[in-house]
Formats: structure tokens, C-alpha cells, sequence
């Protein structure tokens, strides 16, 4: 049966290449903008990432290295990798390497080290640096922006350029904005001897637990998880209506949690299920905006979220798990949106799921493959025994490995090729280090920013400011949160696209008495789905790519299939009992059910089709009455209820008696 269905995907597939993916990757996503070395300098970025690795295993078990000590030598490693992969733009070579990336690779390296050596010394004289220290601090601050340029993208070098020149600028700007201002060598500092500049608590998470969870990726990956998850969800709904388009849903989801990035997840999925959605009949717009808008949501999936939920753990000091249960229901609703949208799309167009005896069958594809979920198993199951992130990281990584080297073995035995040797854990580990580069870089930028705020109060004046103008009334302050978080989260990768709304908006919203986790959960949701929201629309603009269709067509397609992103969150804030805050168990399930009433209302209206094709006022009530299922109150679920109820029943006796 996957033999079937390995031939039935290279039929509709003709026009994807593997290279053109692999380009695209490189032109929208600049993480995957890296060189690759053929000849002896591969072995040089080898040496340092498996060394990378190790020296983060060895810092992990043995519990020796200060937490300073730590922080820089993961930056040292991050910086020698960084100019060494990446070249200094996505157009040059990326076979060659020139004398002055070498250089900064080592003057980014030595700048960290420099603490690393002389440790003890900074410590003793915390408060009086030598003009040696602020020039080593200096070069580093420099040459770790030149490589957020290359790497990150220019939304968070702007905004971190623009918070140090606040902190000299202070004494020139008028109203809240104003501040005694700072001395270049306070400044240098504070951000890069200080643990609450650079070396704070974003890299802290960075240098553990996340490295930790990006190595574990990366072992799960090459298992060839990835395939074994479109495959179930061809299994599950690739005959229903309109099946490739569901299994784009559920693949994106199920995907995201082993993916930190939207664009990625994009092309990786969408290679596959774009052509198939548009050999079935959807167009190229609503297939590639189907496969941007699940993607995107893969970022707001738990358990990993993007690493956004180890941060958020850390920055709000609450329990990972508590972020992870927080992060289902909205979750939940946000797929189930996209879900029913493109049921009702397929209904519209009576459109036909792909023939079941192409498709593999779950059961067999089951008992054969099952075993690859049995890793992401055991770090939920720790984690919700009360075991911290770390422990959970390091034993999925063990039952990778196990599962591996079992694997094999079988392989062996049945004499075909073993999927892991030794020659494959280098590469793992190559590709683990070269993946925390743009994560451990966002971090640190992220710590500049931080570092100012804490230096000046900036972040106190900022939230002041925005409830300034909106006269503290909460809607508009959260109106203009969402405007703020979503021209903040454009262009940037999911780590950093969290930083930087977290510690530049939530702020606010926490000022007029919201829930922590609420707001920085809000910030974080617009600052996702900036990905595809025109006119940046990365993902979106992937999506159009891949399904050969016009990027802004298709960002505004996609846009509107993400309409839950844009509601979920105001439904959070307002009743923090969906993130599963103080909530029994009967009100989760009242507040889920109505949601999802209320998902399916605006998607219906927002179609123009429930049971049939909805007139103007159909889908205005549809709407209205959607709206009023989400709003968390007793008396508008009701009233959401019966307006959705009525239409429903009259779309189905006309239904009925069109057909009589």
C-alpha cells in the first residue's frame, strides 16, 4: 500500500523539485540561506558543531558550568558557526569563504571567551572594566549584530539599534520617552558583562533546555517522522471531501511541533500537499493560502511551539507545562477554524477526496511506523509527571537514539541499508548546531533589548504610553497591542518574533490588570500570524510559490482562512479560563463547545456556505451569531446557539426541498 501511495504522489507531483524547494527555502527563509561546504572546510564547521553539541551534553548532565561561563561559550560557538555558514548576502556563493568571514568568526568567538578566561577577574571587579573590557564588550556587540543582519533578519536589528540609541538619547527626547541617559561604557557593560543584557535570561533558556529540544528535532527528523505524519493524515482524511486540504491541516499541526519555523514548514508540507489540493480542483490561491495558514498555526501547536514555550516559561516563571496546557484549547480552535473553512470550500465546489485505493491504510501504517510518536509520548508524559524541561529533552533524545539503533539493527537483518550510522549522527548534529544559530543570535538581540528596558524603564514608559492612548480602555489598548505585535512579528523567526512583542507590548496589557500568561500569549499569537498577514506574508508568499499563484491573492486568502488568530486571543484575555486558569472541567468543556460553534459561524458566513449556499443575510447572521458564541458570557453563547441553530435548520429544508 505505500508503495501505491508513493506513485500516486510522484504522479500529481510533477512539477515539484527538490532543488526549487531547497531554493525557495533560501530566498524566503533566511535560516536556510547557509553554506555548504564540499570540500576540506566542511570538516572545520564539523569539528565545531559536534563539539558544540557535546560541550552542551557534557554542560547539561554534569551541572558544573556557571551559568555565565555557560551562556558564553554557547555564544562563542554560535558566532564561529554563524560566519561560517552564512554568508554576508543570500546571492554570494555560498561554496567559497571569504578571509573576512573566517575573521569575524573568530573575533565574534574570542569576544566571548574573553569572559570565559577571565571570569573570576570580571567578577572581582564588577563596576570598574578596564578600557580592555569595554572594547572586547564593544567588538562583540558589533560583530553579533552583523551576524542578527545575516541571519535573523533586519525587524529586531532595527528595534535593538534603535533601544541603545534610546539609552544615549534619553536626555534629548520629549515627555515619557525622556531619561537621564547613559555613558557608552555603561551601556557596553551592562549588555555584554551583565546577566540582564545579552547574557540574560532568553540566552539562559537558549544555552539549556531549548538546545537541548532543537537536538531532539533534529534526531526525530531523521527518523523520518516528518512522511510518517503526512501519511497518517492521508490515511485519516485524504478520501474525505476535499482531502488533500485537511491532510495540509492536519499535517501542518501535527508538523509544527517538531518545526520552529513557518516558512519552512510551508515548503516542507506544502511541496506535497499544494500540487495535490490543486490536481483535486481548488485553486492555486486557496491551496497555497490552506497550506500558509496551517503552517503558521504549527507555531502556536504545543508542545514546543516554535521554542516559544520555553521562554515564555522562563521570562513569566511559570511551569513549562503550565504554557504547554495553556497553548491546547486556543490551539484546538485555531486548526478546527482552518479545518471546517476548507470542508465548507469543498462542499462549495463539490470537490471529491483523493481514491482510497491510492491511500495508505492506517492500521497496517500504524503497527508498522507507530513507534515514531513514542519519543514526543515520553516527553509529554514526564513533563506532565512534574519533570522539568531539561529531564524531559534529555530522555527523548535517549529514546531517539534506542529507537534508532533498534531500527537499524532490523534494517540489517531484512538486508537493506541501516537509516542510522555514524556518518548520520554527524550530520544530526550538525544540523542541531547549525539550527539553534538563528534561535541563540534572536536570544541574545532579544537580551539587548531587555537589557535597555531594565536599564531605563522603557518598557514601564512604553505600556504608560499605549494606555495614555487608549485612555485605558482595555478593547482599544488591545486593539493597538495587536497592530504593534503584528508590524513587530513581520519578517522575524518565531524565537525572536516572541521576544521582541513580549518585551516591547505585553507590558501593556498587563498594566490595565490582565492575566500575564494572557497577554503575553496575545502578543505572541499576532506576532505569529504576521506570517500571513499582507504585505510581508512569508509564508503565504511561500505557499503562492509553491502552487504557482499571485503571493498577495494568496496572503489574503490566507488571512482570512487564519480569522481565528485574529478572535481566539481577545477570547483568552477576556476569559483566561480557555488557557485553562482557574477553569473546572465543565467549564472547559462549555467554553470549547461554544467556540466551536462559533469557528464554525464565522467560517460559514465568511464562505457564503453551511448546507448550501448562504445569501448576504445568511452570512451576516452567521457571523453575528458566531461572534456571539465566542464572546465569553452565558446569555451571548445562548443567543449565538439559537441564531446558529435556526439558520442551520433552514439551510437544511432548503436543502431538502432543492432536492425534492
Amino acid at each position: 500500500m505505500k508503495e501505491k501511495n508513493t506513485d500516486f504522489v510522484e504522479n500529481i507531483l510533477p512539477t515539484t523539485n527538490e532543488d526549487e524547494m531547497k531554493e525557495l527555502m533560501k530566498d524566503l527563509d533566511r535560516e536556510q540561506a547557509y553554506r555548504e561546504h564540499k570540500c576540506w572546510r566542511q570538516y572545520i564547521t564539523v569539528i565545531i558543531s559536534v563539539s558544540f553539541v557535546f560541550f552542551q551534553l557534557y554542560a547539561t548532565l554534569s551541572g558544573r558550568i556557571t551559568a555565565q561561563v555557560l551562556r558564553a561559550t554557547h555564544l562563542a560557538f554560535v558566532q564561529a558557526l554563524a560566519f561560517l555558514l552564512f554568508p554576508a548576502a543570500k546571492r554570494l556563493p555560498r561554496n567559497t569563504l571569504p578571509w573576512y568571514d573566517v575573521l569575524l568568526a573568530a573575533a565574534g568567538s574570542a569576544c566571548w571567551l574573553y569572559i570565559v578566561i577571565n571570569f573570576q577577574q570580571l567578577v572581582r571587579r564588577t563596576g570598574a572594566y578596564t578600557p580592555l573590557d569595554i572594547a572586547v564588550g564593544t567588538a562583540g556587540i558589533l560583530v553579533l549584530i552583523e551576524s542578527c543582519r545575516r541571519i535573523v533578519g533586519l525587524p529586531i536589528l532595527i528595534i535593538a539599534c534603535s533601544f541603545i540609541a534610546y539609552a544615549f538619547a534619553g536626555p534629548y527626547l520629549p515627555g515619557f520617552l525622556s531619561h537621564r541617559g547613559y555613558s557608552f561604557e555603561r551601556v557596553v557593560s551592562h549588555l555584554f558583562f551583565n546577566t540582564e543584557g545579552i547574557m540574560g535570561t532568553p540566552i539562559g533558556a537558549c544555552s539549556t533546555f531549548i538546545f537541548l529540544f532543537i537536538l531532539f528535532g533534529a534526531l526525530l527528523e531523521s527518523t523520518g517522522i516528518g512522511q510518517f505524519f503526512i501519511d497518517v493524515c492521508n490515511a485519516i482524511a485524504g478520501g474525505a471531501s476535499g482531502g488533500p486540504a485537511k491532510v495540509a491541516v492536519l499535517s501542518s499541526a501535527l508538523l509544527g511541533t517538531v518545526s520552529g519555523s513557518s516558512v519552512s514548514n510551508t515548503v516542507g508540507s506544502g511541496s506535497f500537499t499544494i500540487p495535490m489540493m490543486k490536481k483535486l480542483g481548488y485553486k492555486g490561491e486557496f491551496a497555497g493560502a490552506v497550506e500558509a495558514a496551517a503552517s503558521t498555526g504549527g507555531q502556536l501547536m504545543p508542545p514546543i511551539m516554535g521554542a516559544a514555550a520555553f521562554l515564555m516559561a522562563e521570562s513569566l516563571g511559570l511551569p513549562y507545562i503550565t504554557i504547554v496546557k495553556a497553548a491546547v484549547i486556543p490551539a484546538l480552535l485555531y486548526f478546527t477554524g482552518i479545518f471546517i473553512t476548507v470542508h465548507l470550500e469543498a462542499k462549495k465546489l463539490g470537490l471529491k477526496g483523493l481514491p482510497r485505493e491510492e491511500l495508505p491504510r492506517f492500521l497496517p501504517l500504524f503497527l508498522r511506523k507507530g513507534y515514531m510518536i513514542l519519543p514526543l509520548l515520553i516527553i509529554i508524559v514526564f513533563l506532565c509527571i512534574g519533570r522539568t524541561a531539561v529531564y524531559a529533552a534529555l530522555m527523548g533524545i535517549v529514546s531517539v537514539v534506542i529507537i534508532g539503533i533498534v531500527s537499524s539493527f532490523v534494517d540489517i537483518a531484512h538486508g537493506s541499508k541501516p537509516r542510522f550510522t555514524a556518518d548520520q549522527l554527524v550530520s544530526i548534529m550538525c544540523s542541531a548546531a547549525r539550527n539553534v544559530i538563528s534561535v541563540a543570535i534572536a536570544c541574545a538581540m532579544a537580551g539587548i533589548i531587555i537589557g535597555i528596558v531594565t536599564l531605563t524603564g522603557i518598557g514601564l514608559k512604553f505600556g504608560a504610553g499605549l494606555i495614555s492612548i487608549s485612555q485605558g480602555i482595555v478593547f482599544i489598548t488591545l486593539l493597538l497591542t495587536m497592530i504593534s505585535s503584528i508590524i513587530l512579528g513581520m519578517g522575524a523567526p518565531t524565537t525572536a518574533n516572541y521576544l521582541i512583542t513580549s518585551t516591547i507590548t505585553a507590558g501593556a496589557i498587563i498594566g490595565l490588570g490582565i492575566e500575564p500568561l494572557a497577554a503575553h500569549m496575545f502578543a505572541f499569537y499576532f506576532g505569529i500570524i504576521a506570517d500571513v498577514t499582507p504585505p510581508v506574508a512569508l509564508a503565504a508568499i511561500a505557499g503562492a510559490a509553491i502552487a504557482r499563484a499571485k503571493p498577495m491573492r494568496t496572503a489574503f486568502q490566507a488571512t482570512k482562512l487564519a480569522i481565528g488568530a485574529f478572535i481566539i486571543p481577545y477570547m483568552f484575555v477576556f476569559n483566561p479560563q480557555m488557557l485553562m486558569i482557574g477553569a473546572s472541567a465543565g467549564r472547559l468543556v462549555w467554553i470549547v463547545f461554544t467556540a466551536l460553534i462559533g469557528m464554525f459561524g464565522i467560517s460559514s458566513g465568511l464562505e457564503g456556505w453551511a448546507f448550501k449556499k448562504a445569501g448576504i443575510v445568511e452570512r451576516v447572521l452567521f457571523i453575528v451569531g458566531g461572534l456571539l458564541c465566542i464572546i465569553p458570557e452565558s446569555r451571548s453563547d445562548i443567543a449565538g446557539l439559537a441564531i446558529i441553530a435556526v439558520l442551520t435548520g433552514f439551510q437544511l429544508i432548503m436543502r431538502r426541498r432543492a432536492a425534492a
